[in-house]
């Protein structure tokens, strides 16, 4: 894989485009507002667990993925589907542990995908954008626990 790739644009801002629910109901769920949402029966900490669960699930199947394309063996599928049952286990746990996991879990998830990179399953660019926006959702959703 072409390590001098240069990154997309669109990987980006979709990329910053998927902070923003970490951002904006990790900050409702501090702040104590609901924004509205206990109209619908709903919580900024419940979304917000419910799409950090999501998007660590999201980030399994980063690596499945990597892992298909480019020859990896049977234990990058094995680490793969970690990050969806820990974050179906995080769902479970009761507050604050539930966005301590997840919180956690994206973290690590953005250290632990750094090997893809080096082992040529991924373009450079992907350990970097991915360090950076897991560190940012990671963040929000402890900053919210």
């Amino acid at each position: 894989m072409a390590r001098g790739s240069p990154v997309p644009v669109s990987a980006v801002l979709l990329g910053i485009a998927g902070l923003i629910p970490f951002l904006g109901f990790a900050a409702l769920a501090v702040s104590g507002s609901d924004g509205g949402l206990s109209n619908l029966g709903l919580s900024p900490r419940t979304i917000l667990s419910a799409y950090g669960a999501v998007i660590a699930s999201f980030l399994g199947g980063i690596r499945w993925g990597a892992a298909a394309a480019g020859g990896g063996g049977g234990k990058d599928y094995g680490i793969a589907i970690l990050p969806s049952l820990l974050a179906w286990g995080a769902l479970a746990a009761p507050m604050p542990w539930d966005l301590r996991i997840l919180g956690i879990l994206v973290l690590a998830w953005g250290v632990v995908d750094l090997d893809l990179p080096r082992r040529g399953l991924v373009p450079a660019w992907l350990g970097h954008l991915r360090l950076g926006l897991s560190t940012v959702a990671g963040a929000a959703l402890l900053v919210a626990a």
